[in-house]
């Protein structure tokens, strides 16, 4: 077929330069060579248009795709950025609210990173990147904005560990805002505390506030410790039993205040 097609466009050629060669039109022999070659002419002429159109959207797709591609890309590193930048935000706001934190407290303070968490159920602690290097040491108080995280129980020079206040061997002097009933609060079951040693006679209520009383010599008085969550009060004995929500969500601990040890606590 192609050899058949490419011998008629041969005799087109030819028929064609023929008659061209003539100062005037002719009828005869012409005619009937242009009547037959003209179908196949108009058939090579619409096939190499539409091979020359196939061409050119052919590198159109390309570069349409290539394009979008390269948009795809642009767009991924957009949306890097945006999640960057939003959680540079998130972090200067909470290092503005400690901040604020720190002057209401007022006196020296380091601020951390929480690095790591204790994976074992056994104990509750947290690494934090501020150590010995930087002035923090063995038993300092650390906070947030939202309240009282726990107490520094190893100091290495770069890196310190944290016992938070949910952890059964914590134990942090406490009172209710406002019945002022006192108590130790200690690490109890579920992300709970315990709030023992609560005498009888105070009414302890849910919901009601509990601030560290000051009185361990560890943590400055007033900071939030949590919310009275129940109340029990036994037929006998002398203390009732009090849960604790605690005020820090500690899944969530991303940056802390380690304050400096009182002085009186310095000089025991």
């Amino acid at each position: 077929m192609m050899v058949g097609l490419a011998i008629l466009v041969v005799a087109n050629i030819i028929a064609l330069s023929l008659i061209s060669k003539r100062p005037y039109p002719s009828y005869g022999l012409g005619q009937i060579a242009i009547t037959c070659v003209a179908p196949f002419q108009k058939m090579i002429v619409r096939s190499t248009r539409m091979m020359k159109d196939v061409w050119r959207h052919y590198f159109f797709l390309v570069s349409v795709a290539e394009e979008n591609e390269k948009l795809r890309k642009q767009l991924k590193l957009a949306y890097q950025e945006k999640n960057r930048c939003r959680e540079i935000q998130l972090s200067n706001k909470r290092l503005r609210r400690l901040l604020t934190l720190s002057e209401t407290v007022g006196g020296s303070f380091w601020a951390a990173e929480v690095v790591g968490k204790d994976p074992t159920p056994w104990f509750k602690t947290i690494l934090i990147d501020k150590g010995k290097r930087s002035g923090v040491d063995k038993g300092m108080p650390v906070i947030t904005h939202d309240g009282v995280v726990g107490v520094i129980i190893e100091a290495a020079p770069g890196y310190s560990k944290v016992m938070l206040l949910t952890d059964p061997n914590s134990a942090v002097d406490a009172l209710v805002q406002g019945s002022r009933a006192r108590g130790i609060i200690k690490g109890g079951a579920e992300g709970l505390c315990l709030f023992k040693y609560v005498l009888r006679k105070y009414d302890v209520r849910p919901e009601e506030v509990v601030v560290t009383s000051g009185m361990d010599g560890i943590f400055p008085k007033g900071l939030r410790v949590g919310k009275v969550a129940s109340v029990q009060k036994e037929p006998a004995g002398i203390f009732q039993q009090v849960t604790v929500v605690p005020a820090v969500d500690f899944q969530r601990l991303e940056e802390v205040l380690i304050l400096p040890m009182p002085r009186s606590y310095l000089e025991k």
